[in-house]
């Protein structure tokens, strides 16, 4: 196991470093809005945005740029007294189209 950290540390040291967007209440969207994100990231993040007008909001391509596996973190009202299963399934359905086309999405909700 040690062997196989050794060869892949390398090329996990070199690969693109993770888009990361997050939208605060405070702050104006375009201000925080970064202008980094890959094109499936800024889909997500404006589909997310536009349902549920969070207080905070992450995307990350987690697959390396490639698109196939994406990282979100949302927080908004919507998800107030709901249990977390219904909270993703709200995500999920939102994303549905999008989903489709990718391996895997890692989902962490937050009702404010």
């Amino acid at each position: 196991m040690l062997s196989l950290t050794r060869r892949l540390l390398p090329a996990v040291q070199s690969a693109r470093a993770f888009s990361v967007t997050s939208l605060s209440r405070n702050a104006s969207a375009s201000a925080s809005k970064s202008v980094d994100l890959l094109e499936g990231e800024q889909l997500i993040y404006q589909k997310l945005t536009d349902k549920f007008e969070p207080s905070q909001l992450q995307v990350q391509d987690v697959s390396g740029g490639c698109g196939s596996f994406y990282a979100i973190t949302i927080s908004s009202q919507a998800f107030k007294g709901l249990p977390i299963v219904k909270q993703h399934k709200l995500v999920t359905e939102t994303l549905k189209k999008e989903i489709e086309g990718i391996h895997g999405l890692q989902i962490k909700t937050i009702a404010q």
